[in-house]
């Protein structure tokens, strides 16, 4: 197996936009601490696309090609797949750096984090968010004080959302897409690891076209006890994504505003953004980088802050438990 004692050598499966944007945030750092050691999807499309874009990076013939040549493989592909290359992955000694959910099946997702053990993690970006660190330092330091609700936005123009139209195939089935699992899952990721477990789920979704994806969600649950709302809805918007998670205490608010924005409220009502707050498409990158070094970190059997299986685990059983109301 390459060795993880340098650059980490890196596989990926999947071409589409998140392989994309790994890529993207690899080669646009000066310096990073993986290479890209293979990559391949089913589509020679996708495949030709991104030989376009990174043309140094190695394009092979199969799944198991990238597994040979990698140390940890990165897991890109829609949902249904997952847990197949990551068991071909760890079988061969290899760690696993995978999107979310883990599964499409909630019971096989149980039986892989339980037979998978330490060697692996999965990409909820709010794991390395400069965005999510602000809001935590800024509770750390009592702006909230003792929380006493968290609210959840989420809204769209339109489902898929317009970059996503080369997967809507998937992203607007019932089985495997919708703006839950996609979207709302971040959410409820940042959720249980900044407040505790969620628990209590109640509520309705709205699905108008058998088949597909979820059009509204309106919801009530408990993060280690604590009220939390949480709504979507597809529509009544002409954003293609705008989002907001607000944790209210006794002392004060604070939120996190279209997946980057950190802000706090102020004596006058009015939220106000972080000094050094950018928007996402900037910090998208940044975020991405950092989570890369948690990748290398887990490849090694070091402390990592990325989601664990267990995390993604806990939040497929929450995103699963609100698709069934």
């Amino acid at each position: 197996m390459p060795a993880t004692d340098a650059t980490l050598a890196l596989g990926i499966i999947g071409a589409g936009i998140m392989g994309e944007r790994l890529l993207g945030a690899i080669h646009g750092a000066s310096e990073s601490p993986v290479r890209v050691a293979a990559i391949w999807d089913p589509s020679p499309e996708a495949l030709a696309r991104i030989g376009s874009a990174f043309p140094a990076v190695p394009r092979v013939a199969d799944a198991e090609a990238v597994v040979a040549a990698s140390a940890c493989l990165y897991i890109a592909s829609p949902p249904a797949s997952h847990l197949g290359y990551a068991r071909a992955a760890l079988a061969a000694g290899r760690s696993v750096f995978c999107e979310k959910p883990l599964a499409i099946d909630l019971a096989d997702s149980r039986a892989f984090v339980a037979e998978a053990g330490q060697a692996g993690a999965v990409n909820f970006p709010f794991a390395s968010s400069p965005g999510v660190a602000a809001l935590q330092r800024w509770i750390a330091e009592g702006v909230v004080g003792t929380p006493r609700r968290l609210a959840i936005a989420v809204e769209f123009a339109r489902w898929p959302r317009p970059w996503q139209a080369d997967a809507a195939r998937w992203l607007d089935a019932r089985a495997e897409g919708g703006f839950t699992r996609e979207v709302v899952s971040h959410f409820l990721f940042l959720a249980r690891r900044l407040l505790g477990p969620l628990e209590g789920i109640s509520g309705r979704v709205e699905v108008p076209e058998p088949g597909l994806s979820e059009r509204a969600i309106t919801v009530a649950l408990t993060a280690a006890g604590i009220p939390v709302t949480l709504t979507g809805r597809v529509g009544g918007t002409d954003k293609d994504d705008h989002n907001t998670w607000t944790l209210e205490g006794d002392a004060g608010a604070v939120r996190l505003r279209d997946w980057a924005i950190a802000e706090r409220r102020a004596a006058d009502g009015r939220f106000e953004p972080a000094p050094d707050a950018i928007p996402n498409a900037r910090l998208r990158p940044i975020t991405l980088r950092r989570q890369l070094d948690g990748v290398v970190r887990m490849a090694r059997g070091e402390p990592h802050h990325l989601a664990t299986f267990a995390e993604a685990l806990a939040v497929q059983e929450a995103v699963e438990a609100i698709l069934a109301l």
